[in-house]
């Protein structure tokens, strides 16, 4: 089964779908909640902390935005 990056056809944010796509590259569940100010964010903020603190920060930063994507995506359910 492929995962699409676009909210599904019933017009649901799905929270899981949100947060794998942040754990796995930090803004992109943001994109998928249509958050894109946050994504810009984090595409921005954590490979400076993967640099910065040679990679003991970068690992917080993909589960903190992992986190508010889930979040997001429960709390504000269905698609505007």
């Amino acid at each position: 089964m492929l995962l699409t990056i676009l909210p599904a056809k019933d017009g649901m944010r799905h929270p899981g779908t949100a947060a794998v796509l942040s754990v796995i590259i930090p803004g992109v569940g943001q994109i998928y909640n249509g958050q894109i100010v946050w994504a810009i964010v984090w595409f921005i903020v954590t490979p400076g902390l993967w640099i910065g603190s040679g990679g003991l920060l970068g690992w917080i930063c993909h589960l903190v935005s992992a986190y508010m994507a889930y979040a997001y995506a429960k709390k504000h359910p269905y698609v505007e």
